[in-house]
């Protein structure tokens, strides 16, 4: 099993597969429509929180295996568990799985979901904690907590989903846990791309070469920003990003792209 760089695991539910300078992560129980376990949270949440500290991987692509995306926590080995737990024990576990999303907003790296086939639950936690979605016609993205007798709040859906989608169309999916159409997904903003089933791991992929081939640094702080100045004023936010801009400029990246321009070429960005 290929081991993360920079950190010290061998992940057993997903594989980790690195092209250049793009990894995809690959959800992988096809058999069950790649549910997830406590160990594979556990995983995620570790592989994210690794990945702040790589610099040889510049973007990241999620996906599952066997033409569906993820079908979110294993009924048989988390569902049935979680009954048997003190609030203490449950306290840490559900903490645990919102660790997993914490870690994919704060990793540098912009994360893209390649999604097809089921994406339920957790599954649909891991696609709306991805800096941008391509899916298909066929995908069924359900926020389904509600139909489990669970609150629709579970792992940042209430804060993150409005965000994307609005807060009508969040509410609708969060309240009643039916599942959002391919189309709809995309009509709403939650794809950015529609793609055919068997194109849409590629696409993604080269969404995220090209994101790779850019100003890294940059774009790792553009993800910080967009995060950040959520909970900013307007006035906070422009501050604070004339201070990123400084940054930014300091970069041998921006040198780049001005001598490529006078020289009228395409700048080659190097990421510092």
């Amino acid at each position: 099993m290929t081991i993360i760089p920079g950190a010290s695991l061998a992940p057993k539910h997903f594989t980790w597969n690195v092209d250049g300078k793009v990894a995809t992560i690959t959800i992988d129980r096809p058999e069950r429509k790649n549910p997830l376990t406590f160990d594979s949270y556990a995983e995620l949440r570790d592989t994210f929180r690794a990945l702040q500290h790589v610099d040889d991987v510049k973007t990241i692509v999620i996906t599952g295996a066997g033409g569906n995306f993820c079908s979110g926590g294993d009924v048989h080995e988390i569902i049935g568990p979680l009954l048997n737990m003190d609030m203490k024990e449950l306290l840490r576990f559900t903490e645990m799985t919102g660790d997993v999303v914490k870690a994919m907003r704060t990793c540098p790296q912009p994360i893209i979901a390649a999604i097809d086939g089921i994406c339920a639950g957790a599954g649909a936690i891991l696609a709306m904690g991805s800096d941008m979605r391509y899916g298909t016609a066929d995908s069924k993205t359900a926020f389904l907590f509600t139909r489990v007798g669970l609150a629709g709040c579970d792992m940042g859906a209430c804060s993150i989903l409005p965000r994307i989608i609005g807060q009508g169309r969040a509410s609708e999916l969060l309240y009643t846990g039916r599942s959002m159409s391919g189309e709809e997904a995309y009509n709403w903003g939650f794809f950015n791309k529609l793609c055919d089933s068997d194109k849409v791991l590629s696409e993604a992929q080269e969404q995220a070469r090209r994101l790779a081939d850019g100003p890294t640094f940059a774009h790792g702080i553009t993800k910080r920003q967009l995060h950040m100045e959520w909970n900013m004023s307007v006035e906070d936010a422009i501050t604070v990003e004339a201070e990123a801009q400084a940054i930014c400029m300091q970069t041998q990246d921006f040198q780049r792209a001005f001598d490529a321009f006078a020289a009228k070429q395409k700048p080659v960005f190097e990421g510092n």
